[in-house]
Order: C-alpha cells, then structure tokens, then sequence
C-alpha cells in the first residue's frame, strides 16, 4: 500500500521521515512517499482535502482542524505523539542588545524583553514575533514567555506567522524581531550570525506535547502498520549511536540544511546561543524517545486550555472533546505495548 505523508521540515519530522527512509515501512507492507510542504496551512488543508494520508503535525493544529476551528473541518484522529519540546525563542542580535539581561536565567531574560516590548509600544514601533502558526505550541510558549515578564502579549506585541522554513529569512530581512519555532531554524539563525537564542521552550513549559501524526479517523485500515512503522522509526531516532546517521539523513532527505554537524548538536540538546560561542546543554531540549509516542489525552487537554486563554476558542467542552481526538487505544492496539 503507497501512502503519502506530508511534514514541515524540522527536526521532529524525524519518526516519519527515518519510517520512509530506512525501510521500517516496508517491514509493514507499506511504500511512504513523503511530501514536504512549505507551511503549516498547507499541510492542514492537503491533508483535509484528501490529498495527503497521514501527516507529521502541530498537536494544537490537528485539533483546530478536526474540531473545525481552523480551516477545512477534516475527520482526524492523533494515534501517536513524535515529540516533546524543541522550540526556542531566538531574537535578533539588535534586540538581545537592547535587552541587555544581565544573566540567562528565563525570569530576567523575560523582564527584560518585557521592558522593551512596553517601551517599543508606547512609541507606536511595537516588536514584531513571528510563530509558526496561531494554532501551535509556539504561539502558547511566546505568551508564557510574555507572561514570564509580566506582559501581556496582545498589548504590546505584534505577533505574525511565518513557515518554519522562512524565520531565518524573515530575521535576515528585518521583517522579524524574532520567533518561536522548532529546531533546527533557532540553531541556524545562530550560525548565520543573526540572532541570539533568548529562552528555551523546555524552560518555558517543560515536556511541552509538540508534534503528532495525525491522520483521518476512517483510515483504519493501514493505520495499524503506519503506527508501528513510525514508532520503530522513532526508537531509532532516539538512540544517541544513531545520532550522526540521523543528522545525515535529515541534512539529505529532510530540507534542514548541510550542517550535519549543527543537527547532530541540536538532537542531543547542545545548543549554541549566540555568535560568541555560548553554549547550553538541555538535554530534554528535543525528545524522541519511546516514553512520548502513547498519545496522552492530558496533553490534548492542556493544548485546549491554552486555546481559551489566547481567545481562540470558547471554553465549552472544548478540552474534553479535544482529549477524545488522540487514540492511546489505536496505538496499543497496533504495538502491543
């Protein structure tokens, strides 16, 4: 059986990218053809549309989508999770200047961002953020962050979307003050010498749930064979000896650029900050491993209560009905865990 799977080029995209690749799909009787797509609107809507099978996901996103609150309303389920954390907050080198913490810690990085964000406001030139899209982690971790400081974000804050792909070129171009956005495209800002990364998003919400596979409630023929392919995908992602083959396979196969040796740092959670060379170590800065596939309703949950707060939704059920979109029975049943 052929089924095409769309992804965003991130790190994350790994589970599925490694089952399509390296053969743990054809294990399954299955021929992946993957489909990169250069936003997350686009994917939302070819996978609505039927155009795409199953695909590589914002969580918050193939909720919006199933429940009808963003684009084409689509019958999807979440019978597995890819990931927890792997975004980071990177602002420009002109702003991190103006900012001027005195230490790293996530409070004063926060206030300090906080007192330009009301001072730029109060000028009529608020800064300008960019998220991946309204529906992501990555909008939710910018108003925790705001909130770190004490600003509230809708006051002081211009918030666009830009494609994941597009942040570094948006940076270079000026028409961003920053971005939250998944790895690697905070690290290679960085490299590039544009920005400097400001906050980790597993310091601002640790274990935040992240990326799912998400595919059409009806599909359930093939979906027992696509859940194992990309869960032994997945373990094979998550093992550290795998790491510079997995690097390899993402620079190759997955759009994130020739620096293998940059993705390889980033998987295992070394993260260079700024162009002086400064390095952090999180090691739960990206998390692949096994404990994180089982989809876990609570996370759904979190993702719905964070939608009331941001004003994307009303709070009616919404995180009830949210929580029964993601499947731990489809993913027990097809890996027997």
């Amino acid at each position: 059986m052929t089924l095409t799977i769309g992804y965003v080029p991130l790190a994350d995209a790994a589970p599925v990218v490694a089952a399509a690749e390296l053969g743990f799909a054809r294990d399954e009787g299955l021929d992946l053809e993957l489909s990169r797509e250069p936003s997350w609107a686009t994917l939302r809507d070819r996978l609505a549309l039927g155009h795409l099978d199953a695909a590589h996901m914002l969580g918050p996103l193939a909720l919006a989508s199933a429940l009808g609150l963003s684009g084409p309303q689509a019958d999807l389920c979440v019978p597995m999770a890819l990931n927890l954390n792997g975004n980071a907050v990177t602002v420009s080198n002109a702003l991190w200047a103006e900012m001027a913490p005195k230490r790293d810690a996530l409070a004063e990085v926060a206030t300090a961002f906080a007192a330009v964000a009301r001072a730029r406001a109060a000028e009529g030139r608020p800064l300008t953020l960019g998220t991946v899209h309204p529906y992501s982690s990555h909008s939710y971790q910018l108003r925790l962050f705001a909130q770190a400081g004490g600003l509230d974000l809708d006051d002081h804050v211009r918030v666009v979307v830009v494609p994941p792909p597009d942040t570094v070129d948006a940076l270079r171009r000026g028409l961003i003050d920053g971005f939250c956005v998944g790895a690697p495209w905070n690290a290679i800002a960085v490299a590039a010498g544009l920005g400097r990364i400001a906050a980790l998003g597993c310091e601002i919400a640790p274990d935040c749930p992240e990326k799912v596979l998400a595919l059409p409630e009806r599909d359930a023929a093939f979906a027992p064979a696509l859940i194992r392919a990309v869960h032994r995908a997945g373990l094979w992602c998550a093992d550290p000896e795998n790491r510079p083959a997995l690097a390899a396979l993402l620079a190759d196969r997955a759009g994130l650029g020739p620096d293998k040796a940059l993705l390889a740092r980033t998987l295992g959670g070394t993260m260079i900050l700024d162009a002086a060379g400064t390095v952090r170590t999180a090691p739960d800065y990206l998390r692949l491993d096994a404990a994180v596939h089982r989809p876990n309703p609570d996370h759904a949950r979190w993702f719905a209560a964070q939608m009331v707060a941001s004003g994307q939704a009303p709070d009616s059920g919404l995180a009830e009905r949210a929580a029964a979109l993601y499947r731990p029975d489809l993913f027990d049943a097809a890996t027997g865990i």
